[in-house]
């Protein structure tokens, strides 16, 4: 990618962000909008607020869904330089995992894992045929850590993983840096809701629920992280300062995971 200024790091470039119009997305979005860059947005639906970028509506847990939003995407910008593949399904059911049907097996599957694999297999031919281009794919720390509800969900982001390191090793010799980002407990605007039931139920102190909610979760900074944080570490992986990184998973969860 190009260097120079860091409010212009990415000047020029074309960008694909999925999931893009709320929470993780939306951040990492508006992000490398706000450096120069040229961005798409996918999603089911436009969502609320100010969205970055042109959006394209699209539903990436169908076997089409992905070559439609490719076509559309390399219409409208002429080819991709980074590609963000951030959308995700999570199916929580309350009687267990050994209580999920196939169906919601698959949705899982193909909504946090598939969705990224058919959106590679359109966009990556054309960087390897430029011979250059920055994957990135959004995992989760569910992958080494699953939550008993949503075992489908972290079984689909350990694959994830494992195809994102496969992957990488492939075209790294033909210019394209794959990483796997992997956020930990974030605060999005599901989760802030819920920290202000919490902090009503507490004297009003958004604060304090933060830190008792960080407690809860064993978060030794003491508080859930931020999508801006998230969305700067992506821009750190998009850019040339990033450009002997492939083949990793780049955690952000404020030091929960043991290091393995």
């Amino acid at each position: 990618m190009t260097s120079g200024p860091l409010d212009r790091e990415f000047g020029g470039l074309r960008v694909l962000v999925t999931g893009g119009t709320r929470g993780l997305g939306a951040a990492i979005a508006h992000r490398l909008e706000s450096a120069g860059a040229r961005v798409v947005v996918a999603a089911r639906t436009p969502g609320t607020g100010t969205p970055a970028g042109h959006f394209i509506a699209a539903d990436l847990t169908t076997a089409d869904g992905p070559r439609e939003l490719a076509a559309a995407a390399l219409d409208h910008l002429g080819g991709v330089d980074i590609l963000v593949d951030n959308a995700g399904a999570q199916t929580r059911v309350p009687g267990g995992i050994l209580a999920m049907t196939d169906d919601e097996w698959l949705t899982d599957l193909s909504g946090s894992l598939l969705s990224a694999v058919r959106l590679d297999r359109e966009i990556v031919p054309d960087m390897i045929t430029r011979g250059r281009g920055v994957v990135i794919h959004v995992g989760s720390n569910a992958a080494r850590w699953p939550q008993p509800a949503a075992v489908a969900y972290a079984a689909a982001k350990a694959a994830l993983h494992t195809y994102s390191k496969g992957l990488a090793g492939q075209v790294a010799g033909q210019g394209i840096r794959v990483n796997v980002v992997s956020p930990g407990v974030i605060e999005t605007s599901g989760l802030t809701r819920r920290l202000h039931e919490l902090a009503e139920r507490s004297g009003g102190d958004i604060d304090a629920a933060r830190a008792e909610f960080a407690e809860t979760f064993h978060i030794p900074t003491g508080r859930p992280g931020g999508a801006s944080e998230v969305a700067e570490l992506v821009a750190f992986l998009a850019s040339d300062r990033a450009a002997y990184i492939t083949g990793t998973v780049q955690v952000i969860d404020g030091g929960v995971l043991p290091t393995l």
